[in-house]
């Protein structure tokens, strides 16, 4: 079967591979769509992050580079393993894709087996991934999906999980007003889910694609562009000089995040989704005089179920989000260098690592 498999820092390649075997208590998936991520990019431009550091191997995938990458994937069931008696061939499913030591609690009323120690992910740390045509799962991480949802859609599920695990993170409730810096995937998916809790929502952000996209697809009520209006006053005027009830950092830029706390109600909750590469100049002045509460979130914890139901029950379209779809072979010309050099172009690009469906 064929992978696309990190070898280094700018070096991706396509790679012939065996296909993996479906042992007891694992699932065989044959991948439909794969996402790209923000993290793989950074992977990419900046990394090993994720990925296992240069001859080590990762403490509890046993793996070391290259890693075949991908965690945002949706497919179908092609063979269950010994003692996998919930799921059958030709299912359509999505993955949780964590790594967790075995002896970490992750059932349902787990709320922290997502920041275990060495915790990572499927496609970044080993055990295959979503940028592989087949790829072999522990059932526990695998979530069934209804027909119903295309399978294309069914791949954005993972990313939807993180916007729903910091929706959850901020406490928000119907009838209060959200400001979201930041209107790439993550930041237009998290929006979806505060939308379909009810929540006012306001987007900033530069891209007028992206701008436009959180208007049509309903997921932002206003899309400011702060290059032309003061984010802060206009959250003002929409909240009668109150202020957001809560804000999310969605983009990992300074004045982003600088931007959220003069919109900020005080005692407002601030929640930093993104994953920042370097130190933040943070006015830590702001966050006392205000009454500020900073909330981090990484990830989900028992979020696919909640968040599928969003899905199935049409509460949530995903379809407006995917802006392209590409085979294997142009994953670094067609997507990466994409989402690198011209991101406000796209929203989220799929790929189909066995080029069906394109």
């Amino acid at each position: 079967m064929k992978a696309a498999r990190y070898y280094d820092r700018g070096d991706i390649r396509v790679d012939e591979l065996p296909e993996p075997e479906v042992l007891p208590g694992t699932v065989g998936i044959n991948v439909a769509w794969c996402g790209i991520c923000g993290t793989d990019l950074h992977e990419y431009l900046e990394g090993p992050i994720f990925a296992p550091a240069h001859g080590q191997t990762h403490p509890i995938s046993g793996e070391g580079l290259p890693v075949t990458l991908g965690h945002e994937f949706s497919g179908v069931v092609y063979a269950v393993g010994e003692g996998v008696e919930d799921l059958e061939v030709g299912q359509h499913v999505v993955v949780e894709p964590y790594i967790i030591r075995d002896d970490v609690d992750t059932g349902p009323d787990s709320r922290d087996y997502h920041l275990s120690p060495d915790m990572n992910f499927i496609g970044l740390a080993g055990r295959g991934g979503g940028l592989g045509e087949k790829v072999v799962v522990q059932r526990r991480w695998v979530h069934p999906i209804d027909n119903s949802v295309p399978l294309d859609q069914a791949a954005l599920i993972e990313p939807l999980s993180v916007g729903y695990h910091a929706v959850e993170r901020s406490g928000a409730k119907a009838g209060d007003v959200a400001l979201v810096g930041g209107a790439g995937p993550i930041g237009l998916l998290t929006a979806a889910v505060l939308k379909a809790q009810g929540v006012t929502v306001a987007i900033s952000e530069l891209s007028p694609l992206r701008r436009e996209k959180a208007l049509e697809a309903g997921v932002a009520d206003y899309a400011l562009d702060p290059s032309q209006v003061d984010v802060a006053e206009e959250v003002r005027k929409i909240t009668d000089g109150k202020g957001a009830d809560v804000a999310f950092e969605c983009s990992s830029v300074q004045a982003v995040l600088d931007t959220l706390m003069d919109a900020l109600r005080p005692t407002g909750v601030l929640v930093v989704v993104s994953i920042w590469g370097k130190r933040s100049d943070f006015d830590i002045h702001k966050l006392v005089m205000k009454e500020i509460d900073m909330r981090g979130t990484i990830a989900y914890v028992n979020s696919h179920p909640a968040t599928i139901e969003l899905v199935e029950s049409g509460k949530i379209d995903l379809s407006p989000f995917i802006t392209g779809k590409i085979g294997l072979e142009g994953l670094v010309d067609e997507g990466f260098d994409t989402l690198i050099n011209r991101n406000e172009t796209a929203v989220k690009i799929l790929v189909s690592p066995s080029g069906e469906g394109l």
